[in-house]
């Protein structure tokens, strides 16, 4: 779902310098994103599921090839009309009998539920019955019949068609028997031996063939059904459930991505949780996992669908909100906050669980090292400010941001020592908008 669709290089921000652990997780996201392309497998795999409608036309475009070619044959005056109205009525109650069969839901009480053995059974039938009404028709009994094996190999076993073979070769020898005794013609019979023992020979060798495809296709389908499970396991903290760095740093690339190609807007929050050290301390480190475990489940329970939330590294958390609005992401981060406090933790627990948010909204065109920063320095104003709260740092107009870069008076991330009165200054200056807004009570 989340892929980067071209490498974007990250250049350190004067404003807000990252440590090394941190840029080089946005390093990871241009080598390893597409590994977790979500979205271009989704689609790969819907292109290849069929719908009812698509099925049918597969099959009236089988049928419809061997009625042409008896057409063309008919023209030519090989064969007579009495045939051609003959395999016309075949089609018509065939078509019938299975468009009620699955209609009805019958067909589910078989344990094929797509009865590609009735149907191919029907077929071959159908073209015994119409080489016993016109002998010339045996022209087209060999390669359509190869053509019918084909169409349900993937579900008719070996063993099941070396008896449809049997049986088909059965039938058409008894055909060739009642043409021989019918007309006494030793030529038309010598012609139908030689048919039937060419049948004889690649019908058997066919089967062989192909009953190997099967097998391929189950070994396949297993194998991509275990790449899909290790692709989802390489998506996912396997300790907490959420997604992991790798992958939640290549959404953030990709739905900043997406947000400058549709002009959606687009919001983060880091969510850092409070005084986890004293927790680790108090409780072990395997408390300490538990208590990230449970935050991960009730933070995850709080957010929407459409949100991402993945674990940034070792107590800090990075949640993206796709085509959402900073007051809409507010209220998101503000819940979470709220159910994390309200939360009914260990009885054993002599510290609260808590945790600060910093939340802010992308400025199309600034890099994903610049966005990242300020949801970064919101965290580190929420830890300053008391913890428990959200912190809102709202976006600077680029044409600001260049302004305020050239007067050399660059907030750093490590420091965040800004007074009330500078940010004051700032605000007044119209440098910055509302630099903090801590929301603990929303």
């Amino acid at each position: 779902m989340f892929s980067a669709r071209r490498d974007v290089g990250f250049a350190m921000s004067e404003g807000f310098p990252l440590s090394d652990t941190m840029a080089s997780g946005f390093n990871d996201s241009a080598d390893h994103s597409g590994q977790f392309s979500r979205r271009q497998s989704d689609a790969v795999r819907l292109r290849r599921q069929r719908s009812n409608a698509q099925k049918w036309v597969i099959v009236l475009s089988l049928i419809g090839g061997f009625g042409a070619v008896t057409l063309l044959v008919h023209l030519l005056g090989y064969v007579q009309m009495r045939t051609l109205l003959a395999l016309l009525g075949m089609v018509a109650v065939g078509l019938v009998a299975f468009l009620l069969l699955f209609r009805t839901g019958l067909h589910l009480k078989f344990r094929e539920k797509r009865l590609k053995l009735p149907i191919v059974v029907c077929c071959l039938a159908g073209m015994l019955g119409l080489v016993y009404l016109d002998p010339a028709m045996q022209i087209l009994l060999a390669p359509f019949t190869f053509v019918a094996l084909a169409y349900g190999m993937y579900r008719i076993s070996r063993n099941t068609a070396f008896v449809l073979v049997g049986a088909e070769l059965l039938g058409y020898a008894g055909v060739i028997a009642l043409h021989y005794f019918e007309q006494q013609n030793l030529a038309l019979f010598k012609l139908e031996a030689m048919h039937f023992a060419a049948l004889a020979v690649a019908l058997p060798g066919f089967v062989y063939l192909t009953g190997k495809v099967p097998l391929l296709h189950m070994v396949l389908n297993q194998a991509s059904r275990k790449i899909r499970t290790i692709e989802a396991d390489a998506r996912r903290d396997t300790q907490l459930g959420c997604y992991n760095r790798r992958y939640i740093v290549a959404a953030l690339e990709e739905q900043k991505q997406l947000a400058d190609e549709l002009g959606m807007p687009l919001c983060i929050a880091i969510l850092d949780l409070d005084h986890f050290k004293r927790i680790n301390d108090e409780m072990g480190h395997l408390g300490g996992d538990e208590v990230l475990r449970t935050f991960s489940r009730v933070a995850q329970q709080s957010v929407r669908d459409e949100d991402i939330f993945g674990r940034y590294g070792g107590e800090e958390f990075l949640l993206i909100f796709p085509g959402t609005s900073l007051l809409p992401a507010l209220n998101t981060c503000e819940r979470v906050r709220a159910q994390v406090e309200d939360h009914v933790w260990s009885d054993g627990m002599r510290c609260r669980v808590t945790v600060s948010i910093g939340v802010t909204q992308y400025v199309h065109g600034e890099s994903v090292l610049e966005f990242f920063s300020r949801a970064d320095t919101a965290t580190y104003l929420a830890k300053e400010g008391g913890r428990n709260q959200v912190v809102v740092e709202e976006p600077v107009e680029r044409s600001k941001n260049a302004d305020f870069a050239a007067t050399g008076d660059v907030l750093s991330e490590d420091a965040g020592e800004g007074t009330d009165e500078d940010f004051l200054l700032l605000e007044e200056a119209g440098l910055i908008e509302s630099s903090r807004a801590p929301l603990s009570n929303v």
